[in-house]
């Protein structure tokens, strides 16, 4: 059976007939008026709601995902009684994969900065220039190129080494 929100079971409509105002406005009967009035006041909670479930965040989270939640969910628990918890919730969300972004800018920097290909190493990421396009408009037209000898060319940082 494929997955569904009501688990197989066909949805049914709380509000009744009366959801849309086009509906309450075209002819309510004082049965229909003290329906909606009951089901208005039914959606009141009480005071003690939301409840929480002794044991329910452990069902819900197994060990290691509670582990790498841990440190978001201390920041963000005494925050919950002044933002409202879906707010909370949705900043949470939003700083762990602002966290992540910047871990990934940073390990991508850390990685393109210290594994340069050169010519001490056979890996890493290589970058090459291309070499600008002078036009005879230009003052430094014609360009000589730095290069002199056949060594220059994919020296790779051999030249200028200190070694």
């Amino acid at each position: 059976m494929p997955q569904s929100d009501t688990g197989g079971v066909k949805a049914f409509p709380i509000e009744g007939p009366f959801k849309n105002e086009r509906t309450r406005v075209s002819g309510m009967t004082d049965a229909d008026r003290a329906y909606r009035k009951q089901w208005l006041k039914d959606q009141v909670l009480s005071p003690n709601e939301p409840r929480s479930v002794p044991g329910f965040y452990e069902a819900r989270y197994n060990p290691i995902r509670r582990f790498y939640r841990w440190p978001l969910d201390t920041l963000f628990r005494p925050l919950v009684s002044t933002m409202g918890p879906e707010r909370a919730a949705k900043y949470r969300w939003f700083t762990g994969k602002f966290a992540m972004l910047g871990g990934a800018a940073l390990l991508t920097y850390y990685y393109f900065k210290y594994n340069q290909n050169d010519w001490t190493r056979k890996g890493g990421w290589r970058v090459l220039e291309a070499r600008q396009i002078i036009t005879p408009a230009d003052s430094r037209y014609p360009m000589v190129s730095d290069r002199k000898e056949g060594a220059d060319y994919a020296a790779r940082g051999f030249k200028s080494s200190p070694i």
